[in-house]
């Protein structure tokens, strides 16, 4: 197959982080060619948030991303910030809220902030090829030849950006991963994030209260989150459980705080106040009925308050202040946000995203051991990586 004019970069993937890198690239001048086994480019975004793309988050650090090198993000994080992405979304015109715990959305709709990358990558002269499957990716030691419409096109550079297997619906696929052992560079062990947890055993009983939420603290380990659980037929869901599932291993119990505001004696105090109510109608003056008749009948205290002895009292409070759960697994990737695990950081550098033994070979955005919680910090890792990339291109 005779190849095509040579291009300074190929980016494999057109989502957030492909066109972010693209557009820099472009921009600086570089040669683009972005291709996108989907026919349309950015179908993560448009989905995302609702529909209205939580496209960064206020609270954006470090700390807010699990990798087994927890210092890695630093470096682009800090040279790409949400401050950086805003000012862009500011110049589009695009009009924004921040939510809860400052998640950044669109007023309008997602296709919005897609639609203002394909702009970027105009701006850059960017030669899209969507709806083009990949068919093979060599190094012959000066260029990368990527296989295409039966035909070979190459370039100097090549950057994946192809994400994860989470959402599969969509598209997503593990072809980061194939092409990371076709290099040679290590991987962490991909895995859901972001996801549902399923119940089985007794916590199998709590699926009876599907479509029942509450605000909880969510616990595991030394990570705790403060937002709504919600039950499911298969188990629990909601932001609380979603961000501590990134942290979950097969096996882990997880801990939830039904009544985080509820100062110690509590329960001893409502006994003194009204002495023949029930724990039942107690915990319903804070919960949903269908929750606290639940936690009531599984703390198998019947009867009104005052027949019950302070000690059980107490020892209901530590239940509910830290009510255990063992999960028996996650929805899996179809369900998952995200997809945590991934390229190994150690085999990249994190000023540019190259590794470091393939010159000229890029990862970006969710293929790398990068995860960001839940609220708008995967994007700003994809805007930031993608950056950070685009700049070295």
């Amino acid at each position: 197959m005779p190849a095509s004019p040579p291009y300074d970069a190929i980016i494999l993937g057109a989502g957030a982080a492909g066109m972010m890198c693209a557009a820099v690239a472009g921009q600086r001048g570089r040669r683009v060619l972005l291709i996108d086994h989907a026919d349309r480019p950015g179908k993560k975004i448009l989905i995302s948030g609702g529909g209205r793309c939580n496209f960064t988050n206020l609270g954006t650090a470090p700390d807010r991303f699990l990798s087994a090198n927890p210092h890695f993000a630093k470096s682009a994080l800090g040279r790409y910030t949400a401050a950086d992405f805003i000012a862009l979304v500011d110049s589009y015109r695009i009009a924004w809220h921040e939510k809860t715990l400052g998640q950044l959305f669109c007023d309008g709709a997602a296709r919005q902030i897609v639609e203002m990358l394909v702009g970027e990558c105009d701006k850059g002269a960017v030669e899209f090829a969507l709806g083009r499957p990949v068919t093979a990716v060599e190094h012959d030691g000066m260029a990368f030849r990527v296989g295409i419409d039966g035909r070979i096109v190459t370039a100097a550079a090549l950057v994946v950006a192809t994400g994860g297997p989470s959402i599969p619906k969509m598209g997503a696929t593990g072809f980061a991963y194939q092409l990371a052992k076709q290099f040679g560079l290590k991987l962490i062990e991909p895995r859901p994030a972001l996801v549902p947890l399923t119940l089985a055993g007794d916590d199998a009983l709590f699926r009876e209260l599907s479509g029942v939420a509450a605000p909880v603290v969510a616990r595991h380990g030394k990570v705790a989150f403060r937002e709504a659980a919600l039950f499911t037929h298969r188990g629990l869901s909601g932001p609380a459980i979603l961000q501590v599932s990134s942290y979950w291993r097969h096996g882990e119990a997880i801990d939830v705080n039904f009544l985080p505001d509820q100062p110690s004696g509590w329960l001893r105090a409502a006994k003194r106040a009204q002495p023949r109510t029930t724990l039942a109608r107690a915990l319903a003056i804070q919960l949903p009925d269908r929750l606290a008749t639940t936690l009531a009948e599984r703390l198998a205290l019947a009867g009104e308050l005052a027949n019950l002895a302070d000690r059980r009292l107490e020892e209901a409070e530590r239940r509910l202040a830290a009510w255990r759960f063992t999960p028996n697994g996650t929805e899996g990737y179809a369900k998952a946000e995200v997809t945590a695990g991934g390229i190994s950081t150690a085999e990249l550098s994190s000023q540019t995203m190259q590794a470091k033994r393939v010159p000229n070979l890029y990862v970006v955005g969710e293929a790398v051991d990068v995860t960001g919680w839940l609220g708008g910090y995967n994007f700003q890792w994809a805007w930031a990586s993608g950056w950070a990339a685009g700049q070295s291109l």
